[in-house]
């Protein structure tokens, strides 16, 4: 079954695009919600997490705040 994560970002930003370049590097699928334009998105991600930051990233059931390669890796892993 292929690998595919959920990229929670904003409109304007740059991280968002890092992570989700990242992810298709990576030949990693991923469906995008944009918070800015998904209220109700934004609320549940706040309170699922505790972080307002994007971009957030849930990948195999772990969840990685920010740009960070390394821990996109150690989700892959297991």
């Amino acid at each position: 079954m292929a690998t595919i994560a959920t990229v929670y970002t904003t409109s304007t930003c740059p991280y968002c695009t890092m992570m989700k370049d990242y992810l298709d590097e990576q030949n990693i699928q991923y469906r995008e919600v944009n918070v800015q334009h998904d209220q109700q998105a934004a609320q549940k991600l706040v309170e699922t997490t505790g972080q307002m930051g994007v971009p957030q990233t849930e990948l195999n059931g772990k969840w990685i705040l920010g740009f960070d390669p390394a821990a996109v890796q150690d989700a892959l892993q297991g």
